[in-house]
C-alpha cells in the first residue's frame, strides 16, 4: 500500500520549453501537496538530470525545439536500468498519443490542461511507479535473504561433516541407489559400500542394517562384526539416516562410524573375567 505522504514526497521533473506552461503545472502540483518537484526547459539536459535523480516521474511536453519529446523519450529508455521510463507526456495534438506511447510513455495529457485531468493522471502514475519501485525493492531483499539462507546452510553442513569427522572414523553419504557419492575415510573397506567386498560380515547383523535402509529407517550406534581372513573380529558402530529433498523425495543416506573392535574385546574380556 502506498501513502498519500508518499506520492505527495514523489521527485516529479517538469520537461516544457514554454515558462507559462511550467509555472502553471508548478503552481497545480503545489496546491496538490507535491514538495518536490523541478523543471527545465532544456531537453538536452533531461536525460543527464534523470541519471543523477531518478526522478518517479516526468512530466514531458513533445513539441519543443532542438530535441522533441520523442527523442527525450529514446534518451531517457537508454538509461533506465530496468526499461521502466516514468513519463507522462504533453501533447496538444491528438495523433502523437499513440507513438508517444510505442516509445515508451506510460500516459498523456493534452492541451490546453484541465487541472483536475492533469492531477488524477500523476497521482495514478505516481501510484503504479512507487508500487513498481517497492516490489523490486521485495525481490532484491528475497533474493538476497535466499543467498544468504543458502550460505547459512552450506556453512553449517560444511560444519556438521567437519564435527563428524574429527568425532568419527568416517563420514558418508549415499544416493538413492544407494551409491557412495561423499565421504572421509575407509569407507568403502569398513562398511561394504559401492561394490565393496561382504564377505566374512555376520550375515544377520548385515541383514538387519540393509533392511533398515531398505525401509529409509534411521539407525543409532549400530554395532554388528566382520570376520577377517585372519580369523580376528573387527566390529563396526554405525549411525545413519535417511536425506529427502523440499518435495519429500528420498535421495540417499548419510551417516557416521567408527572402529569399535577394541572396545567390543576389552567389554568382553572384562565379562569373562568377572565370570
Amino acid at each position: 500500500m502506498i501513502e498519500p505522504s508518499d506520492i505527495h514526497a514523489a521527485q516529479i521533473l517538469i520537461v516544457d520549453d514554454q515558462e507559462a506552461n511550467v509555472m502553471l503545472l508548478e503552481q497545480m502540483l503545489a496546491n496538490a501537496g507535491y514538495t518536490n518537484v523541478h523543471s527545465t526547459m532544456d531537453p538536452f539536459q533531461v536525460a543527464g538530470l534523470h541519471l543523477a535523480n531518478h526522478y518517479d516521474l516526468i512530466l514531458l511536453d513533445l513539441q519543443m525545439p532542438g530535441m522533441d519529446g520523442f527523442a527525450v523519450l529514446q534518451a531517457l529508455h537508454d538509461i533506465e536500468p530496468d526499461g521502466y521510463v516514468p513519463v507522462l507526456v504533453v501533447t496538444a495534438q491528438p495523433t502523437h498519443k499513440l507513438r508517444a506511447l510505442q516509445a515508451g510513455a506510460k500516459d498523456f495529457i493534452g492541451k490546453p490542461f484541465d487541472l483536475l485531468e492533469v492531477e488524477t493522471r500523476i497521482q495514478n502514475m505516481l501510484e503504479v511507479r512507487l508500487l513498481h519501485r517497492k516490489l523490486r525493492r521485495y525481490n532484491q531483499q528475497l533474493e538476497f535473504t535466499v543467498l544468504e539462507r543458502t550460505a547459512q546452510l552450506r556453512e553449517s553442513e560444511a560444519r556438521f561433516q567437519r564435527f563428524a569427522e574429527l568425532s568419527t572414523d568416517w563420514y558418508w553419504e549415499q544416493d538413492a541407489d544407494g551409491q557412495l557419492v561423499n565421504c572421509h575415510g575407509p569407507v568403502a573397506d569398513m562398511v561394504g559400500l559401492s561394490g565393496a567386498a561382504t564377505g566374512g560380515w555376520d550375515v544377520a547383523e548385515r541383514a538387519e542394517l540393509e533392511a533398515n535402509i531398505a525401509d529409509r529407517k534411521p539407525f543409532l550406534d549400530f554395532i554388528y562384526s566382520r570376520t577377517a581372513d585372519s580369523g580376528a573380529v573387527q566390529y563396526l558402530q554405525v549411525s545413519g539416516e535417511p536425506v529427502f529433498d523440499e518435495a519429500s523425495r528420498f535421495i540417499g543416506y548419510r551417516g557416521v562410524g567408527r572402529d569399535v573392535t577394541a572396545m567390543a574385546l576389552l567389554f568382553s574380556a572384562r565379562e569373562s573375567a568377572s565370570a
